[in-house]
């Protein structure tokens, strides 16, 4: 009896090592095999189908070279740095297999004083400085003949970038020719030089880095700078960015309109109320001073399309919450914060755009001429409706009290396309009045004849319209964060990867957009959002109910305080206090249904929160129990069927 448990004893832990051994080589087996499983929903961790069609495409071998410090010391930094290069590997894992040939890896380590070393510099990457190393790289070359693009280091912040920055870098040295892009707009969009003489006098004087939006499109193509007094765009100019053109001359619209019509892209960003400029006016007001607007009345007309300078859209659907100086937090509903629901799926350049901010954005009315089509990008919902700029930059509450939706869904960002016909079908403009009143000598103005000049486009063309100036701006786009290996710009939206997608499809890779647009996705909670709205707008019709009470007794109080001598005056009658009692318990109701609605609001956003808890906490453990209880039930079954 003794001997046959022992043999038991023996079989099972022998059959427990030999499942281990199989484990382990099925493990081994399975990890030297190119294949992942990728559970995210937009697949961000799968090479998209622009990065695939692009490498399919390739013709002639393009060189990645990757340089990685394989580090001695475990300090937390270098191992972090080891992990996330294991990562890059995968994806250059990746590239290769979909390229095949015509893509080459190389991996470098570039030790100090190394030949590796020399090569990572001449290829253009920058050593970090990471605690018990002198110099850690970590970066890609990207290079095809003479052309050689350079990832200087791959910071971990933008893993989700990886993808779109590697493709661009392959882009680029397929393609070393870059397209021309202008850039037309009074503001400093090209970054302003520090002024010594002010800070010589103790004055703040340093200068302003170019926006972002500047650096990305440096990055593709040749950025042009456009004056605001221009009359005539470069022939070489194929897409021309239009931003904030506050106070344009008929001349400079004069030239756009010609631009358009001899088949230029045009991409204009117009404002009812920028914020950036207006804290951009410096004084003692700064940004409290009312913001500047921008048009193009003239072209806007001859389109068919109107826009109101000075009313912002207002959306209780989209409003943004804003975090003051005190940690508290306060609602705008002029800010809008615009999730799927206010942007197209149907366009390319918005097909996987599922976050933009628009602060104090206008919007575009009117129906487009005959041969024109209007196509929304973004739009408000049926609970926005126009307010005042000026009051909605003061405080959200005075949004909130002049906001009435309208019902209309107002069309914030859209694509005009069609037969573009002249907006000065008299020819070019003549020349504005000088200072003193006088008119220009028509002999110096240089203008041309008044047949000299294009009346309609050729073919059909395609302008890009948005309502907001400021969402190009850092302070609405990005957030630079502080890490060990230098300062980091991480995007808040998607705002410049909308921007750079229209200049993809107009005049670049078209590709990039698919891989770029999904850098950043975001999930917001649109049901919640909807509760909110509804509530809110109780609130709102509750506020203004108890502000009319509030007035029309006031008014009450003022016409018998008129009727009274003046002796009187101090002493309350009885029809007075009689009406301060009506005021006090008109006041008490009203606050008692406000209260009550606020409890409304949080017990329906509480059970909501609720049930996904316990919807994510459930889904997966009744599954597998639902799935375990179907296979015991077949297997029973064909157990009694034998």
């Amino acid at each position: 009896m003794k001997k046959k448990q022992i043999e038991t004893l023996i079989y099972s832990a022998a059959g427990v090592l030999i499942m281990l051994a199989l484990l382990i080589a099925v493990n081994i087996l399975l990890g030297a095999l190119p294949m992942r499983a990728d559970l995210t929903a937009e697949k961000a961790y799968t090479l998209s189908a622009g990065t695939k069609d692009l490498l399919r495409k390739l013709d002639t071998p393009v060189k990645v070279r990757f340089y990685c410090t394989q580090a001695e010391s475990s300090t937390p930094e270098t191992l972090y740095l080891k992990g996330y290069a294991k990562k890059v590997e995968d994806l250059l894992a990746e590239y290769k297999q979909a390229g095949g040939k015509n893509i080459v890896i190389e991996k470098y380590d570039p030790q100090p004083d190394s030949d590796a070393e020399d090569s990572a510099r001449l290829d253009g990457l920058q050593a970090q400085p990471v605690p018990g190393m002198e110099r850690f790289y970590l970066g890609l070359s990207v290079g095809l003949a003479d052309s050689k693009v350079a990832l200087p280091f791959l910071a971990p912040g933008r893993e989700r970038q990886l993808e779109y920055d590697l493709t661009r870098a392959i882009s680029q040295v397929i393609r070393p020719d870059k397209p021309v892009v202008g850039i037309m707009s009074p503001l400093g969009v090209f970054g302003m030089p520090a002024n010594p003489m002010m800070m010589q006098m103790g004055q703040p004087g340093q200068g302003t880095p170019p926006w972002s939006i500047i650096n990305e499109l440096k990055a593709d193509y040749t950025v042009k700078r456009i004056g605001m007094d221009v009359e005539k765009i470069d022939d070489d100019v194929k897409v021309l960015f239009v931003i904030h053109p506050k106070e344009i001359t008929d001349k400079a619209q004069f030239a756009l309109d010609q631009f358009v019509l001899r088949g230029g892209k045009m991409i204009a960003f117009v404002d009812a109320f920028s914020l950036t400029d207006s804290r951009s006016q410096g004084g003692p007001m700064g940004g409290m001073q009312g913001g500047s607007s921008s048009s193009l009345p003239a072209l806007f007309k001859a389109w068919g399309l109107g826009f109101e300078t000075g009313k912002v859209v207002a959306d209780l659907r989209f409003k943004m919450q804003m975090r003051n100086r005190d940690g508290s937090t306060t609602v705008a509903p002029a800010f809008l914060d615009l999730n799927p629901e206010g942007i197209s799926t149907d366009a390319i350049a918005t097909a996987q755009i599922d976050n933009i901010w628009l602060p104090f954005a206008g919007a575009f009315t009117g129906t487009p001429v005959t041969g024109l089509k209007l196509t929304p990008l973004l739009h408000s919902t049926k609970e926005a409706g126009l307010v005042d700029g000026f009051l909605a930059n003061l405080s959200g509450d005075s949004a909130l009290k002049e906001l009435k939706p309208t019902g209309v869904d107002y069309v914030l960002a859209a694509t005009l396309t069609g037969k573009f016909k002249t907006a000065f079908p008299e020819g070019k403009p003549k020349a504005a009045p000088t200072p003193d009143g006088e008119k220009q000598d028509e002999s110096t103005t240089n203008s041309p004849p008044a047949g000299d000049f294009i009346r309609e486009s050729a073919a059909e063309n395609t302008v890009v319209l948005f309502a907001d100036a400021d969402l190009l701006n850092d302070p609405f786009t990005v957030r630079t964060m502080q890490t060990p290996f230098g300062d980091t710009a991480m995007p808040m939206n998607q705002n410049l990867t909308l921007a750079l997608n229209l200049m993809d499809q107009m005049a670049g890779d078209n590709r990039l957009a698919s891989i770029r647009s999904r850098a950043s996705m975001t999930r917001p909670f649109t049901k919640m959002q909807e509760i909110q709205a509804k509530a809110e707008g109780l609130f709102r019709e509750k506020i203004t109910k108890l502000e009319e009470d509030r007035n029309k007794a006031q008014q009450r109080l003022n016409e018998l305080q008129t009727q009274k001598d003046k002796d009187q005056r101090f002493i309350l009658s009885s029809e007075q206090r009689k009406e301060i009692e009506n005021l006090r318990q008109s006041e008490a109701k009203v606050a008692k249904e406000l209260k009550q609605v606020q409890k409304d609001l949080r017990r329906e956003v509480v059970s909501l929160q609720t049930q996904l808890k316990w919807v994510n906490i459930l889904a997966v453990p009744l599954a597998v129990t639902l799935t375990g209880i179907v296979i015991a039930f077949i297997k029973r079954k064909r157990t009694s069927a034998k």
